[in-house]
């Protein structure tokens, strides 16, 4: 597929980017970024459905043949105030595209139009715009939804980009490539008092700083050292009265880890030394789980096509970088039908402006690069 193709698609796809960026909805709430959408692929000719899952949008393109492919993108943005200062800053207070979900939508779109002008391909290739990825499981509600019934695809495909990584470069590698994570609720209850007077208390804020102190030791001596986890507690709340000792005082953050057996092994170790700690202290601890995010491990077969792909139109292609422990929605697409998720390189992160940074932008310059993967891929995938 030549270069020129995705490089006259350029500033189309820039357009509908800043357009996307200007305009950022967070999970659950993607309403126009999905009539955006939907309003495009009717622009370009393209079929869809939508209110799949939510504000889901699925487009398809049928050539004849048996064989079918998805490509997928993530619409949704962050509660982030914005601070690039760009001429095409988020509009909407409070609300940025901290992620590149903006670019993943534009080059989606942008790789719809360049398989309809492409005829040297046959069969279905589905294009699958979800909602609420951000912990919201909207890849969960789409396929809850029967999205996989409604459009049957044999081989599902997407990409994040990847501050740090060399702009245009394909990183695809075998096996697990993100982690499984869960956000993770402690509530400990206690007795209210004077603060002068603790004794006649069950101080529930001295319970959460040693259980703080102790989830740290789930990690480092619970778990394998050649297997990786992670533990964090990001919020902490208690009472506004600074002179009295709370009734209540609450927990929240995530853990992750790259294998189910150690993911299992991490929620048991939380409720146990939450519950146990708290309990040492006069206190008594709740611990709620919620929002769990797959684990997004590639097939085996489908990185290699996807690779092979890549290459093939050049795209510099690495299979070398270890896995994150952030965690992406796809993988419950993969865990459903084979496929594999690749980052693609978005530059250097400027000033420490990588993903969910106030200072992050998506690379424009990466949108051709991103549209020609994709289409690569899905022909690829459909023996074309």
């Amino acid at each position: 597929m030549p270069d020129s193709i995705a490089d006259s698609l350029a500033p189309k796809m820039t357009a509908w980017r800043h357009h996307l960026h200007q305009n950022p909805e967070l999970s659950l709430h993607e309403a126009k970024t999905a009539a955006f959408v939907c309003e495009t692929l009717t622009e370009l000719g393209i079929r869809f459905e939508s209110g799949i899952g939510g504000h889901g949008v699925v487009a398809t393109i049928r050539r004849g043949g048996n064989r079918s492919v998805g490509l997928r993108a993530d619409m949704d943005a962050l509660p982030i105030i914005e601070a690039t200062g760009l001429p095409y800053a988020s509009r909407t207070p409070g609300v940025m595209h901290a992620c590149g979900h903006d670019g993943h939508t534009a080059s989606l779109l942008g790789a719809a139009m360049m398989l309809r002008d492409d005829p040297d391909w046959s069969g279905t290739v589905h294009f699958v715009f979800q909602p609420a990825e951000e912990g919201y499981g909207g890849a969960r509600a789409m396929l809850a939804d029967g999205m996989l019934s409604r459009f049957p695809m044999e081989r599902i495909f997407g990409y994040h980009n990847w501050p740090g990584l060399e702009a245009g470069t394909v990183m695809i590698p075998d096996g697990p490539m993100m982690a499984q994570g869960e956000r993770l609720g402690i509530t400990i209850h206690g007795h209210a008092g004077h603060a002068a007077m603790p004794h006649l208390t069950a101080d529930p804020v001295l319970a959460a700083g040693h259980v703080i102190v102790a989830l740290q030791s789930v990690v480092s001596r619970s778990v394998n050292p050649l297997e990786a986890a992670v533990v964090s507690i990001c919020v902490m709340q208690g009472a506004e009265a600074e002179n009295q000792i709370p009734d209540v005082v609450t927990l929240r953050g995530t853990f992750r880890a790259l294998i189910p057996e150690v993911f299992d092994l991490v929620a048991g170790r939380i409720r146990d030394v939450a519950t146990h700690t708290a309990a040492a202290l006069g206190c008594r601890a709740e611990v709620v789980f919620e929002r769990t995010v797959a684990a997004t491990i590639n097939h085996q077969d489908e990185a290699e096509l996807a690779r092979a792909a890549a290459a093939g139109i050049g795209l510099p292609v690495r299979k070398d970088l270890p896995p994150t422990m952030a965690s992406e929605d796809f993988g419950w697409f993969l865990r459903e039908i084979p496929g594999a998720y690749a980052w693609i390189g978005n530059g250097p992160a400027a000033e420490g402006a990588f993903l969910h940074n106030q200072f992050y932008n998506f690379n424009d310059a990466i949108l051709p690069v991103a549209a020609r993967y994709l289409a690569a891929t899905a022909k690829a995938a459909l023996g074309g």
